[in-house]
């Protein structure tokens, strides 16, 4: 097993700005609202520069990289 990261978003913090999709788009999308609809499985290791600036540039903190563990 390895370690990875995944992306959450605390859904009662979420005001649906979108910058989160604007900074990722091939991980997030937005809902008809403007909330974001994450994509399921692990960050790749090529965009996690992309979404460390998602969850840093998030007005409301609202989205965060987690540890998983996966299984290759």
């Amino acid at each position: 097993m390895s370690r990875a990261h995944g992306l959450v978003v605390d859904r009662i913090k979420c005001d649906g700005r979108g910058l989160c999709a604007e900074l990722l788009p091939e991980l997030i999308r937005l809902d008809d609202w403007g909330y974001p609809i994450l994509a399921p499985g692990a960050v790749p290791q090529h965009l996690l520069p992309l979404a460390q600036r998602a969850v840093e540039e998030c007005p409301v903190l609202a989205i965060a990289l987690r540890r998983t563990e996966h299984r290759r």
